[in-house]
């Protein structure tokens, strides 16, 4: 970029002396030919590289205009060259330089000095410049790091009130779930009294008046027979489902065959009905669990099974496992332990995949009480069972072909890590 010089001097021939001997240089010259001229081009223009002023000037000297120069703010970083004819005494150089003289040049002017001194400004003035930008640039780095700051911490301190909010809507809602469950656990244990003499008296009646009662009423009394024993079996579903919210989290290490064959005896006689095969591919591994929980989980998704069998094709229940490195199946190197995905097969009647997350819900049946008995409870317990073992369960199924439930474990439950401070 072309550096400006504004040249100041009552005497024409002056100004044009002082451009011949610096034209050379590539200079942009802007000239004033007196003090109140220059000072008049100063209020529109401030970007002079250097100020070449003659001290004897009529009206205004050359120190009277440097002082009322070096009185605006943005003119301060203009350096200003004194050219006179004088030999100046300390006095009256020091008048000089405190009115704002960075240097002075003696008349008649040697060019090659005036050359020298004005090249070594405009250096400087370049190099100031330089620092200026990049000074700006620094300034606009350092607001964009402050902004960037405030609206980090912002964001953390949104974040943690969010965080806040989160603990303690989720305190909130396991002190609703605990209520709602101590409410259901209680609320089926007092009906279980009132039910036993329902079913009591229903039984008596069936067996003692048998014979004196019509058609109609030996009905009506089976009605109210079956009623109560379904309601019996929600009822007792319903207490196991409210227990295991309450289960403390007490893991051993067991072996799983013992708890299916546990599950087994308890469906000996289902079992022997259907007519149904169970395969056992490989013994099932031992892995950390809560014994008491595994134990209802094989039962529930056996009997689903057995329960949910077509009516001209004996059941067939194959269980089979294999252990992965990671909860997909695929190794992980993140995944540090081991899982265990247990399959649970059936060639029952099945259900469209569709349908494939919605029989873990609570009471969710696919099929009308008519058709299979049972309370929709089961398969809601069966995954939180898996869910307190920290693992999950999914169903795969066909309508017609069965159903596949596998169920992924970790084989060491993960290590509870304390918080303190």
């Amino acid at each position: 970029m072309q550096q400006k010089i504004l040249l100041v001097d009552d005497r024409e021939d002056n100004l044009l002396s002082m451009e011949a001997i610096l034209e050379p240089g590539g200079y942009h010259f802007v000239k004033a030919t007196s003090g109140r001229h220059a000072l008049k081009i100063l209020l529109t223009e401030f970007d002079f590289a250097l100020i070449l002023m003659d001290v004897k000037m009529p009206n205004l000297s050359g120190f009277e205009t440097a002082s009322l120069i070096y009185e605006r703010e943005k003119l301060r970083h203009i350096p200003i060259i004194f050219i006179t004819a004088n030999n100046f005494d300390e006095d009256n150089i020091f008048k000089g330089y405190r009115s704002g003289a960075v240097d002075y040049i003696y008349k008649p002017i040697n060019p090659d000095l005036l050359r020298a001194k004005v090249g070594v400004f405009i250096d400087l003035y370049q190099k100031n410049h330089r620092l200026q930008i990049q000074e700006q640039r620094l300034k606009a780095i350092n607001k964009n790091l402050e902004n960037e700051i405030a609206e980090r911490r912002a964001s953390e301190e949104k974040v943690r009130q969010l965080n806040r909010q989160l603990l303690a809507n989720i305190s909130l809602l396991e002190s609703a779930n605990r209520d709602l469950d101590r409410f259901a656990f209680m609320a089926s244990h007092d009906l279980q009294e009132p039910l036993r003499k329902i079913r009591t008296f229903s039984d008596l009646l069936a067996t003692k008046y048998k014979e004196v009662l019509d058609a109609d009423a030996n009905t009506y009394i089976s009605r109210i027979q079956s009623a109560a024993s379904r309601m019996q079996a929600l009822i007792k579903d319903i207490l196991a489902f409210s227990k295991l919210t309450g289960e403390k989290d007490t893991f051993e290490f067991t072996d799983l065959n013992i708890l299916l064959d546990e599950a087994l005896v308890d469906l000996e006689s289902m079992i022997r009905e259907k007519a149904a095969q169970i395969d056992i591919v490989s013994p099932l591994p031992a892995l950390e669990v809560k014994p008491g929980l595994i134990r209802p989980l094989f039962y529930n998704l056996i009997s689903n099974a057995l329960k949910y069998s077509k009516d001209d094709v004996a059941p067939r229940v194959t269980i089979r496992y294999e252990l992965t490195s990671g909860q997909n199946g695929k190794s992980d190197p993140k995944e540090h332990g081991k899982y265990c995905r247990i399959y649970v097969e059936d060639n029952g009647i099945g259900f469209d995949q569709i349908y494939a997350e919605q029989v873990f819900e609570m009471f969710r049946r696919l099929h009308g009480n008519t058709a299979f008995e049972g309370t929709g409870i089961g398969l809601a317990l069966c995954k939180k069972i898996v869910e307190k073992h920290h693992g999950f369960i999914t169903a795969t199924s066909k309508a017609d072909v069965g159903t596949t439930f596998t169920i992924t474990l970790p084989v060491y439950q993960p290590v509870k890590v304390s918080l303190q401070g």
